[in-house]
């Protein structure tokens, strides 16, 4: 995995399957704090997990996130430090992450659904 400036993996458990890609739609829980609506908030065993589903290249999730996705396969798990550029900047999000933050994501993917079925 080529890495961004402003991202490095800190911590990785590879999955197994078809590594995830551009166009594909993606399920995932990720632990950053964030402002989605509660029916996507879940705590697990003291921790708040974060329900997502996304297709990959639309910009539907932080850049950094994004990233952290591609190449993951279904079952796999990354923990990935993430400079504001890639998150978000110097304008934060008002009682949750404040100005150029950097931030540790972790981040799980349970399901990708290839945009180029075999």
């Amino acid at each position: 995995m080529k890495h961004l400036s402003g991202f490095k993996l800190l911590e990785e458990r590879e999955g197994a399957g078809t590594p995830a890609n551009k166009g594909d739609e993606v399920r995932l829980n990720e632990t950053q704090p964030t402002h989605l609506s509660k029916e996507m908030i879940r705590v697990v065993d003291g921790v708040t997990l974060i329900d997502h589903t996304i297709v990959l290249g639309r910009r539907e999730a932080m850049a950094g996130v994004e990233h952290a996705l591609m190449g993951m396969k279904v079952g796999g798990y990354r923990k990935v430090h993430v400079s504001p550029h890639l998150t978000y900047r110097d304008k934060g999000i008002q009682d949750l992450i404040p100005p150029n933050a950097v931030l540790i994501c972790e981040i799980w993917l349970r399901d990708s659904v290839s945009a180029f079925p075999s």
